[in-house]
């Protein structure tokens, strides 16, 4: 959007300890430039035993900030902040504060979040269809499903029923996605639920949720959850497991995730 962003992502720490030195070393320098050392040892030169303990430490803190959300959004406000500042021939903070983050727990919370970040533009009048919504992933994944190509590489792919072998993925189907993405949009612009009702979504069967649960969910997301999203039973668990003594969500929890 013009004065922010959403973004859901989809963090891999197992992904992230597999990787070689070279692999974790290849995607670093990618932006950044590291150090002499890792430098060094990118150009195959031989490292002391010294400078190998130095190395190693390097390595891991850099395998750390690859999966590290903050590191992620560090480098993306970064990028944006300098863009901004050129343009306007300006120096300073582009951001009044930092990044929230809502944890999501379940398939409920994570469409739910999707499909919230993709109608962006559509709740806030800027476009009419998510077909024509600058710089949202529904439009990348409609242009890749009405011209027949593969899904785009940079997103997490819909991959329908889990098989064995099945790449990871969104358990759903792309097509359904789109539809429900779609349908839901006429729904918002013309304030009324009937679009949705009618569709009979196979997303939305699947998850339990009726047509108002869903729209509430696609168009008061952040406004309902704060630190965490999902079912009842496991915004629990996540309490228990960061040692909240409260999350805020809880009733919304119970009342529109309360059949997932």
């Amino acid at each position: 959007m013009s004065n922010h962003t959403h973004i859901v992502l989809y963090v891999d720490k197992s992904a992230a300890d597999d990787w070689k030195i070279d692999e974790v070393l290849r995607r670093y320098h990618k932006i950044h430039k590291g150090t002499l050392l890792t430098q060094k040892y990118v150009c195959g030169d031989k490292l002391t035993p010294g400078e190998l303990i130095t190395f190693d430490e390097t390595v891991e803190l850099y395998r750390k900030r690859l999966y590290d959300i903050s590191w992620f959004m560090r480098n993306i406000n970064e990028h944006i902040a300098r863009e901004a500042n050129k343009e306007d021939s300006c120096t300073g903070r582009f951001w009044e504060g930092r990044f929230k983050s809502q944890a999501l727990l379940d398939e409920s919370a994570l469409l739910a979040c999707m499909a919230y970040v993709d109608l962006n533009p559509i709740r806030a009048k800027v476009e009419k269809s998510p077909k024509t919504s600058k710089y949202t992933t529904i439009k990348k994944r409609l242009q890749a499903l009405n011209n027949k190509q593969q899904q785009p590489k940079n997103l997490m792919p819909f991959i329908g029923n889990p098989k064995q072998n099945s790449p990871k993925g969104i358990t759903y189907s792309l097509e359904n996605y789109c539809e429900l993405v779609q349908t839901t949009s006429r729904s918002i612009i013309d304030e009324k639920t009937d679009h949705i009702e009618k569709y009979q979504s196979p997303i939305l069967q699947q998850l339990g949720l009726d047509s108002a649960q869903w729209l509430i969910l696609v168009t008061e997301f952040e406004k309902h959850f704060f630190c965490a999203a999902g079912a009842e039973l496991m915004m629990n668990t996540f309490k228990r497991h960061t040692h909240h003594q409260r999350i805020r969500g809880m009733g919304k929890a119970k009342q529109l995730l309360k059949r997932a």
